[in-house]
């Protein structure tokens, strides 16, 4: 998904990523051969954008940019890839990219058909324009202007019409299941075929070496003839659980590429002696809307999902290779497996409607149970094999078929399952042994429905809820009940956050209500949806609490402050919300959607302002994110709009002149000054480093007969004197300067820069510097005291100004007396530092008086 401007600021915690689980819909496939990689790739639309396939290995090579809606039709030549939406066509280089864009007609585009540097597009109202590519211009728009021939026909629509292996042959699909074998060069039909399962939706021919013709119907069945025995030679049955939309056989190869809106890719060979196709690769999701997902394990790496199809899947949020199917429920695996896959039809269970999953001991039993529709036993499912499990748990007294299992947990140890039947029962059963092991209350815990149960992290406290508007928390060991809590209204559903003991309660007038465990009190209460609260979320801390309803938004509530701070609205109602075990996402999913769609969480990699938002705050609508990652937009200046949501704070120097405002000055530089001496004289050397004496490279040496080395010369010159030469500091520095500037136009702010840029022993030798007798003078003395009153009388760099007044009076205290000059204006310091220090002391004293009084009070 790409976000506009206007979206920015529609939702401050979470922004759109991806969608997860979207392989195919009715859109024909697409397939083309690759002439670099020299193999074949198939192109599956799955709504505004399409999917690449490599179908060697059926792998996601590429997910293309997203269009302004969904794509109705495609078509491909060799280098790119045709995609029309409304009355729009795009052509995408490299699988991804929008390179020319073709805008002419009026109508919905139905049809393409690339040929050479040209394209031909026709739209529902029969508008066919022939377009040359590169150039974006068309050729030709006519209502099909030249007829060149009539075909008699065979008095039924057509919906198929594919190009034989045989030259100016051609098949054509009909609505009555007949597929009619044509010479369009001389109308002759050489024969025809007919199929029982309604309308041909597609048809694609062997070509290497069989002669053999497939045709898709919408049922999901493959019918296969032979072209030269002229019979049906094999059936392909539900090859899709839904309509064929394309098949394709690869040229010269024995393998079948076929997919429907089951959101199915599947790949068939031929390689057995009855010609019939083997499944060898596909991508599958789920082919009907969703009904719970939930995040499996800490890693938060595994999304698990139930379907209406009946089917329980794993999808990866990491990559799409790591997803697996659990499969469907089946009531009797061993009878399936000694009647077949024909059988399985009739003993699968229905689809799930709520299940619980706990990783701790998925290696040695089954680490998930599962509710069905209006089923009273519970299946169990392992993770870790991708199957259904060993046992069906419900109790053994009940016959019942009006009872029907509406809530379950598992223990964090994994040994247990507590399920809760609409009879208003509360079992606890043992997951490795399927073994019933008692119940909650004499009859029933409940007399209404239950709806919700959860077993908090120790296995100590069980809690359930019940449609009768009434919360009980029951020894999960003795099976007592200990506490019960009546409700404003009834409950919709329970959520427990086990590391934080806070349970949450989603009620039937729409308020959330959020109840501390421990103490058995609601702690917050939270009102604000307008319609029905489908499912809730923690995030892992346990500081939010994210809520989904049927009115459409999905709202994150803060409980630390009990406000909400975030809402957004989508396009389709949300069904559920689940947050990652690590923070990093938040997954959802829709109402008619196939999907899970994931969404970043801003905080964990921006600055994000947690303010509460106002009671009349409106949210944005947010459209779901696509198959491939956010794309970031270039905004242009007219669209860029400052964010409300979080504004940079720029400190200014001083927040209030009444404040007393320190400086940012490390310790270092100011804290030690007055015992400068003192570090000076431990860190002084006990004697000075001895340099030794440098050899030359090549000794000298005397010459004569006998070799002799030359003695080293001694120093003639005089020692140097140590008298330091007084001219040399003549020269005033810059900070006496500043400060006699400083006299005449009564500005101190560049002096006392120059100050804090100094050091400890750098800042000692300036403030020495200034008396007369090191070169110095007493205007320059009285301009220093000067500035540090300016600084006493703003009240900024506090600290600093205490430290130097501190130095130059050690420094020059035995002199100061006998000038009256600066005897003046120490006289006007002391008031200043006199005055500053009560108004200090009084509020020391006060913040000191209330610590004793909290520390010592019995409160």
């Amino acid at each position: 998904m790409e976000r506009g401007a206007g979206d920015r600021t529609a939702s401050a915690l979470f922004a759109g990523f991806r969608a997860l689980g979207l392989f195919s819909n009715d859109i024909p496939h697409v397939v083309r051969f690759s002439a670099l990689k020299r193999r074949f790739c198939v192109t599956t639309c799955v709504g505004k954008s399409f999917h690449t396939y490599d179908v060697q290995k059926l792998s996601l090579v590429a997910v293309s940019n997203s269009l302004p809606q969904d794509i109705c039709c495609m078509a491909a030549d060799g280098r790119l890839v045709f995609a029309a939406y409304g009355n729009v066509f795009s052509a995408f280089a490299r699988n991804k990219e929008v390179v020319h864009t073709f805008k002419g007609h009026k109508a919905e585009i139905h049809l393409l058909q690339p040929f050479g540097d040209h394209i031909i597009s026709v739209d529902t109202d029969s508008i066919l324009i022939i377009w040359h590519i590169y150039s974006e211009a068309f050729n030709y728009f006519s209502c099909f202007s030249k007829l060149l021939y009539t075909f008699v026909g065979w008095k039924v629509g057509v919906t198929a019409l594919q190009q034989a292996p045989a030259v100016d042959v051609v098949a054509v699909g009909l609505m009555s299941g007949q597929i009619i074998i044509h010479n369009i060069k001389f109308d002759e039909t050489l024969m025809k075929f007919r199929q029982d399962w309604g309308p041909i939706t597609s048809i694609s021919f062997r070509t290497d070496g069989h002669p053999v013709m497939a045709a898709g119907s919408p049922c999901g069945h493959i019918g296969l003839w032979d072209l030269e025995d002229k019979k049906l030679i094999n059936q392909m049955r539900n090859a899709h659980s839904t309509a064929i939309a394309g098949l394709t056989f690869l040229h010269r190869e024995p393998l079948l590429v076929t997919n429907g809106a089951d959101n199915a890719l599947r790949i068939w060979i031929f390689d057995g002696p009855t010609g019939e196709g083997r499944l060898l690769r596909f991508r599958m999701g789920h082919s009907a809307p969703l009904t719970k997902i939930r995040y499996y394990g800490q890693n938060g790496q595994q999304i698990l999902s139930a379907s209406q199809d009946g089917t329980l899947q794993s999808f990866s949020t990491i990559h799409e290779k790591f997803n697996k199917s659990l499969g469907h429920g089946l009531i009797n695996k061993k009878r399936v497996k000694r009647k077949g896959l024909q059988n399985a039809m009739s003993v699968r269970l229905p689809p799930i409607t709520k299940f619980a999953a706990e990783e701790a001991r998925e290696s040695d039993w089954d680490g998930i149970i599962a509710c069905h529709q209006g089923k009273l036993s519970c299946s169990t499912w392992n993770y870790q094999r991708s199957t259904i499990g060993a046992y069906f748990l419900k109790p053994k007294e009940l016959k019942k078929d009006d009872i029907t299992a509406t809530a379950a947990d598992i223990t964090s140890c994994g040994n247990f399952a507590v399920i809760g039947l609409s009879s208003g029962t509360v079992d606890v059963y043992n997951m490795q042994s399927g073994i019933h092991r008692g119940s909650f209350g004499k009859n029933q815990a409940h007399k209404g429905t239950v709806r919700g149960v959860a077993v908090d992290g120790l296995n100590q406290l069980t809690i359930t809820t019940g449609s009768e508007g009434v919360l009980k928390f029951w020894n999960f060991k003795n099976k007592v009940l200990i506490h019960s809590v009546s409700l404003d209204s009834s409950p919709n559903m329970m959520l427990l956050h086990r590391d934080s003991g806070i349970l949450g309660l989603a009620l039937d007038d729409f308020s959330i209500r959020v109840l501390d465990i421990e103490t058995r009190k609601t702690v917050r209460e939270f009102s604000g949806h307008q319609g029905q609260i489908n499912d809730m979320a923690f995030s892992p801390d346990g500081r939010w609490l994210i809520s989904a309803s049927m009115d459409c938004s999905i709202r994150t509530w803060d409980l630390p402050s009990g406000c909400l701070i975030d809402s957004f609205l989508l396009d389709s109602a949300p069904l559920n919300v689940t947050m990652s075990p690590t923070g990093d996402f938040l997954a959802t999913s829709h109402v008619d959607h196939l999907g899970i769609y994931l969404w970043s969480n801003i905080s964990l990699y921006s600055v994000v302002s947690l303010r509460p938002l106002p009671t009349d705050y409106v949210p944005s609508v947010v459209m779901l994110p696509g198959t491939c990652q956010t794309q970031d937009v270039e905004l242009s200046e007219e669209t860029i709009e400052p964010s409300d949501e979080m504004i940079e704070y720029d400190s200014p120097e001083q927040l209030n002149e009444q404040l007393v405002t320190l400086s940012l000055l490390p310790e270092s530089r100011w804290k030690n000054l007055l015992n400068l001496d003192v570090i000076k004289k431990k860190n002084k050397p006990k004697e000075p480093p001895k340099v030794p004496k440098s050899a030359p490279f090549f000794i000298p040496t005397v010459p004569g007969l006998v070799p002799r080395y030359a003695a080293p010369e001694q120093n003639s010159d005089p020692q140097q004197s140590k008298v330091v030469n007084l001219g040399i500091l003549a020269q005033k520095s810059d900070f006496c300067l500043k400060l006699e500037e400083g006299l005449v136009n009564n500005k101190y702010e560049a002096a006392l820069n120059l100050l804090k840029e100094l050091g400890p022993s750098g800042i000692e030798t300036e403030l020495r510097s200034l008396s007369p007798d090191c070169g110095g003078s007493v205007e320059v003395m009285k301009s220093f005291l000067k500035m540090i009153g300016m600084m006493l009388d703003k009240k900024r760099d506090f600290e600093l100004a205490q430290a130097y007044l501190a130095l130059f009076l050690k420094l020059h205290l035995k002199m100061l007396p006998s000038e009256p000059v600066l005897l003046e204006e120490m006289t006007k310091l002391s008031l200043q530092l006199e005055e500053n220090w009560i108004h200090l002391q009084s509020l020391f004293n006060q913040s000191m008086c209330v610590l004793n009084y909290i520390k010592s009070a019995l409160l």
